[in-house]
């Protein structure tokens, strides 16, 4: 990715004739409601990350490392509990840390333990390490880069899984998708971004890895690939042209490319799913012919399941990271794919704090080192769940495609002081930020925030059936309910 308090929501519609294009904000009084279940500050550590679920344990990765640099660039203001956290959530009323996979597997100084999955069949904890930054993860500036993804064996030891592997990358990763074959539960795929501006296609934007026998430490790049040479010039030429990340569908047969300033692709990746010899990533979406937005930066982009339909968030900093960073920052959007050689932008929804009118707030301007950006979306039918930064936890109702509108949102009280802040996220008047994929498990959603923590909540409002009848499911895998 570049690297690019709260306002009363105020309800409008606007409707661009020529798009066809619905652009909802959130409302006054939304109806539905999100409660606390339960909550785990994780020792007011502050820099949290991603989550991922075995059984009744659940898995905390970390933003930043093992060192004592401080928010502000200085030192002297150690990481306490750097590893990755052991959350107990038997009781989801009372969840509480049970354990830490610390050094030297994790929490090393360099190194942010920032992405996480389990693949349950084979009870393995996977968790992507890679080198953290001076600017937005409070690391030291002077850290080799170390880029690699563990696999631990949660199946012996949930609490204290022992390391069974390691897999390094031939080209560093940035975020993963797991998709396990719904046909053969012991075949599964990685899906790995691997960011890059490089035009030569024989540097990788993305790596699709047969993980099926990590046990053994047998892991077979099955597919390297790179766009970027087939955008036109002056999008090359303006720069932050990556994949970001991507969404893959239940089963296996469509890719959508989150593409930062080259905004949304679509693959054909059924020869991967059906697992032939040598299988292709088929483009089906011309660059000339994407769905394009002013100041691209595109996260995430994943499949609405059983709709022709798929969701794109955009993650924008502050003006910490660049001047074409700030106010209003980044926000969801919807994507007709029925045909996918030229899928078409048919709605939109944005928080308060995304208008230009926000812009010019005292918290609009004071716009460095805080993000009301959407994240990481986690999408069921007619729900779509999605962190959103300072902009808290936001539930979208998306049953109207052109006009989606806010269900509920959540913007917890922040702790009072944790012991390392998000130098680009809640070093400023920001102490919110949701951050993770949402987990939804047994009718419950699990989500972390950076600053504050571990929250389980439960949802009542429109569609709520859909989250009560879910028993598991998250936005970066197509586990469980994806199915």
């Amino acid at each position: 990715m570049r690297l690019r308090p709260l306002a009363v929501a105020v309800a409008v519609t606007v409707v661009t004739a020529t798009l066809g294009l619905g652009t909802a904000h959130a409302a006054d009084e939304a109806p539905g409601q999100l409660t606390v279940v339960g909550h785990e500050p994780l020792f007011h550590r502050g820099m949290n990350a991603a989550p991922a679920v075995y059984g009744r344990y659940l898995y905390v990765g970390n933003r930043t490392d093992g060192s004592d640099t401080c928010a502000n660039g200085g030192t002297g203001c150690p990481h306490p509990h750097p590893g990755v956290l052991v959350v107990d959530t038997a009781d989801p009323a009372d969840p509480r840390v049970v354990g830490e996979i610390g050094p030297p597997d994790e929490g090393a100084i360099g190194q942010t333990s920032r992405e996480l999955r389990v693949w349950p069949h084979a009870g393995l904890l996977m968790v992507m390490n890679f080198r953290c930054s001076a600017v937005i993860h409070a690391c030291p500036p002077d850290q080799p880069d170390r880029f690699d993804i563990k696999f631990f064996d949660v199946r012996a030891d949930p609490v204290n899984p022992p390391l069974v592997a390691t897999y390094v990358p031939s080209a560093d990763p940035h975020e993963m998708f797991l998709w396990v074959d719904p046909r053969r539960p012991g075949h599964a795929l990685l899906y790995l971004s691997t960011p890059t501006g490089s035009t030569d296609p024989a540097q990788p934007n993305l790596i699709v890895t047969d993980i099926s026998r990590a046990r053994d430490g047998v892991f077979a790049e099955i597919v390297r690939d790179n766009w970027n040479h087939l955008f036109p010039q002056d999008v090359i030429e303006a720069g932050n042209l990556a994949v970001h990340s991507m969404g893959v569908s239940a089963d296996g047969r469509r890719t959508y490319l989150a593409y930062l300033a080259g905004s949304f692709l679509a693959l054909d990746s059924s020869e991967v799913a059906a697992g032939l010899p040598n299988p292709r990533l088929r483009l089906l979406t011309a660059t000339a012919d994407r769905p394009t937005w002013p100041n691209s930066e595109a996260h995430s982009a994943v499949q609405v399941p059983g709709r022709r339909l798929a969701l794109t968030t955009d993650e924008v900093y502050g003006t910490l990271v660049g001047p074409d960073h700030g106010c209003p920052w980044g926000w969801m959007r919807l994507i007709d794919v029925r045909d996918p050689a030229h899928p078409r932008i048919v709605g939109e929804y944005k928080t308060a704090e995304n208008r230009r009118s926000f812009c010019e707030t005292p918290v609009g301007q004071d716009d460095e080192r805080v993000s009301f950006a959407s994240h990481n979306p986690t999408v069921l039918r007619n729900l779509a769940l999605i962190t959103w930064h300072s902009s808290g936890f936001q539930v979208v109702d998306v049953a109207d495609s052109r006009r989606p509108r806010q269900a509920a949102e959540f913007r917890p009280l922040p702790l009072s002081s944790v012991a390392t802040e998000d130098p680009a996220l809640s070093l400023g008047p920001g102490k919110v930020v949701m951050w993770s994929y949402p987990i939804i498990r047994n009718g419950l959603i699990y989500v972390v925030d950076i600053r504050n923590g571990l929250y389980i909540l439960r949802y009542r409002g429109p569609h709520a059936g859909e989250v009560a009848r879910t028993r598991f499911l998250e936005g970066n895998s197509n586990l469980g309910d994806a199915v």
